[in-house]
């Protein structure tokens, strides 16, 4: 009897480690840090690193002259 009272008793299972949510904060704080990196090193030098390259991973983007605005008008 005392082997049927073990089975029976349900399963206590103690608090487990949210593994998917530290995932999807990890990865936002990479690609935080990724898109930030980019948009720094497109950004204006700041002073003392105007002489300093671009590294080649970060792409080029070219400014435009009118941002949102369609063509100048001349």
């Amino acid at each position: 009897m005392h082997l049927f009272m073990q089975a029976a008793a349900p399963a206590v299972e103690g608090p487990h480690f949210p593994v998917a949510f530290t995932l999807v904060y990890v990865v936002g704080f990479v690609a935080a840090v990724t898109i930030g990196s980019i948009a720094w090193y497109n950004s204006k030098r700041p002073a003392g690193w105007e002489s300093k390259e671009r590294p080649d991973f970060v792409p080029k983007i070219e400014k435009e002259e009118t941002p949102g605005l369609g063509e100048p008008k001349s």
